[in-house]
């Protein structure tokens, strides 16, 4: 189930009627106050958030979903008419997996949501896996470093897991955006760049394992 919370009836309605025509199910909502009934009766899979709603603005719904036990995890997409990058980084920096502007295509907004929705379950591993005071344990969906836990989004998780497996060696703007989003669209790798950032000043002390290569992207090596 896709929730979406957009306040413009023609474009909630377009958006609801695409979503079930390509074979998801999908509820739209006007505000936050009948988001927040319905999603405490019915978890969604997904949240397509608009920033400008009459009654509470989706970076405060956005907020609330990270600092609740059952939906710090949920996968979001914002989508609004503000397009410039300060919001952008904004909406990213608060927690946001994908961020949209309007107008969009219903097409694209489909390929977003199944990119999402494809990588909405991190890879089981067993065990966990090490690089420096970094230590990631898959099976948890757990970060630590030194030891103290670390509180990472669906996005920036995956984004580490992925560094670590590939230690060493360099992997390119491109490549992460294809690999942890599932598209690649001209311009938006600037979405690698915020994540990577948010991650590091998350790591703290063990952001400096996160090199980055000018002009190419960026790699994870033991220090030393």
């Amino acid at each position: 189930m896709i929730y979406l919370v957009e306040d413009d009836n023609s474009i909630r309605e377009l958006v609801i009627y695409t979503l079930q025509t390509t074979g998801f199910e999908a509820k739209g909502f006007a505000c936050a106050k009948d988001f927040w009934e319905e999603i405490g009766n019915e978890l969604p899979s997904l949240v397509l958030l608009d920033i400008m709603l009459p009654d509470e603005d989706g970076l405060t719904i956005l907020k609330k979903l990270r600092e609740g036990t059952g939906t710090a995890k949920l996968p979001v997409i914002m989508l609004t008419a503000k397009g410039t990058e300060y919001d952008k980084v904004v909406g990213l920096d608060s927690g946001a997996d994908d961020y949209i502007p309007k107008p969009f295509g219903m097409m694209e907004l489909v390929s977003r949501v199944r990119a999402l929705l494809r990588r909405s379950e991190p890879e089981k591993k067993s065990g966990s896996q090490q690089v420096g005071p970094i230590e990631v344990d898959r099976s948890k969906h757990a970060v630590k470093v030194d030891g103290t836990p670390v509180t990472l989004t669906f996005k920036e998780f995956e984004l580490l897991c992925y560094l670590m497996d590939n230690e060493g060696i360099v992997l390119t703007r491109d490549q992460l955006l294809s690999k942890i989003w599932g598209y690649d669209f001209d311009g938006e790798t600037r979405t690698v760049d915020v994540h990577i950032r948010t991650l590091r000043q998350k790591l703290g002390t063990a952001s400096n394992y996160i090199e980055t290569i000018r002009g190419v992207g960026y790699k994870m090596e033991e220090i030393g």
